[in-house]
């Protein structure tokens, strides 16, 4: 049945003229307190930032709710929840809307319907936002419904900032949890044995026992990174900063579809020659070979039962990308969407990512409940961005830093197949935990 929405609304739109770095500015403007809710998303060099909450839709492991103004609507989970969500939003009451949001991993236990692996917790949650601002070098496109707030954005940004001093929070990153992580590796590696599957990503937490200030995290860990995308967000309850080193999947408007999966991993040292000699080590280890190679793989399949016949292709396949405190083999995987096939149909297929997953995935699903210490949640999930041209930008939610409940911890994993060692694997954990541990703000 049609969606009873009330009347459309138009966007008003300013430019402002930035007096500072759009990172800074990005930042602090999260920290202003002009909205209970904010995703930052930093693609290509630009950082957008979504404040409010015009519209809002939630998935649980039953059902889709879509809250908007004074519009309240609730669907059952009857088929994929996904196709679901593109029919609210192509029936939202806004011109030109773009949309953020994340999606937690056990959404995709729900999706394979494995719900008794599933809390009551939401595993998806997405925002049409009030104001977004949008920041590139030199200046801001300000876009929104609610012209008082948009106006308190732009005279924010128009502002000079200055640069803060911060405190860092030191973590200790060997022990927590490295024991059980052991077990749990060689647990996996048993499981891989007996030929339940060929590979699974593992992963342990790490608590921050000191208060963190999550903004002044971003801040500082984004300059001293090398992500794929980067996020900053206070969303549904949970709150994070990351430094993401892969998408899930970019869609553009003309259905091209995107992946770049990344596996296999050596340390960044910050020596040139170590460096070269460990990213040479990597090119040459088997074990990093094969399990690259078969995460390539199942993008490649998830990709080719989608996608337009003969338009699935792999592009620079084993290349090394540099992402913060780590190198890892890269590949990119492209195809063509069909006609009549949207983003939200790309994300059903590729989400999780299969390099924070693993092979095949549901018996990866299986034995990551069996071995982990507690839910992943947004960890190893998606951050993402969408919008009405039919676009969808997802990042995958690693090397990050988690707050939610008063609690604050890392996270971090590995690929375990069977020519695994679970102390290196440990210490494969503790080469990407350092992407954001040094950078660790202390807050009040």
């Amino acid at each position: 049945m049609p969606l009873e929405a009330p009347a459309r609304q138009d966007n008003e739109q300013r430019t402002v003229d930035l007096l500072a770095d759009p990172l800074l500015v990005a930042t602090r403007l999260t920290e202003a307190g002009l909205s209970e809710t904010h995703v930052l998303y930093e693609r290509s060099g630009e950082f957008a930032v979504a404040l409010g909450a015009a519209a809002r839709i939630t998935v649980t492991r039953t059902e889709i709710t879509l809250v908007a103004g004074e519009l309240h609507r609730t669907l059952p989970w009857q088929r994929t929840p996904l196709e679901r969500i593109d029919e609210l939003l192509a029936q939202l009451p806004f011109t030109g809307w773009r949309a953020y949001g994340w999606a937690g991993f056990e959404f995709a236990y729900a999706h394979a319907g494995l719900l008794d692996q599933v809390g009551e917790d939401p595993l998806l949650h997405l925002v049409i936002p009030t104001v977004e601002a949008r920041l590139s070098e030199g200046s801001a496109v300000v876009t929104g419904t609610d012209p008082v707030l948009l106006a308190k954005v732009a005279a924010l940004l128009a502002e000079p900032v200055a640069e803060p001093a911060y405190q860092p929070v030191p973590v200790e990153l060997g022990e927590a949890g490295a024991e059980q992580y052991r077990t749990a590796v060689a647990g996996a590696i048993e499981e891989i044995r007996a030929g339940r599957l060929q590979k699974v990503i593992l992963s342990r937490v790490v608590p921050v026992e000191q208060p963190v200030d999550l903004a002044g995290t971003y801040l500082v860990g984004r300059r001293r990174n090398t992500p794929a995308r980067s996020f900053l967000l206070d969303l549904g309850g949970v709150r994070a900063a990351g430094f993401s080193p892969e998408t899930v999947l970019e869609v553009d408007a003309h259905g091209r579809v995107t992946t770049q999966p990344l596996a296999g991993t050596r340390a960044l040292t910050g020596s040139a020659e170590e460096d070269q000699r460990l990213e040479q080590d990597l090119l040459q280890d088997s074990k990093e070979i094969y399990e690259h190679a078969i995460s390539v793989k199942v993008a490649h399949d998830e990709l080719a039962e989608l996608c337009r016949p003969g338009s699935v292709d792999v592009h620079g396949f084993m290349s090394v990308k540099k992402r913060g405190s780590a190198q890892h083999l890269a590949s990119t995987v492209t195809g063509e969407l069909p006609a009549g096939e949207g983003p939200w149909g790309a994300f059903a297929a590729l989400f999780p990512a299969v390099t924070a997953s693993g092979v095949p995935k549901r018996a990866a699903y299986e034995t990551i409940a069996r071995h982990e210490s507690e839910p992943r949640g947004l960890y190893s999930g998606a951050v993402f961005r969408a919008d009405s041209e039919g676009t969808l930008d997802a990042a995958l939610v690693l090397r990050t830093v988690f707050q939610r409940a008063g609690r604050t911890w890392l996270r971090a994993g590995a690929g375990i197949i069977e020519q695994s060692d679970p102390d290196r694997e440990l210490e494969e954990t503790c080469e990407k935990l350092r992407s954001v541990s040094p950078h660790l703000v202390r807050g009040d």
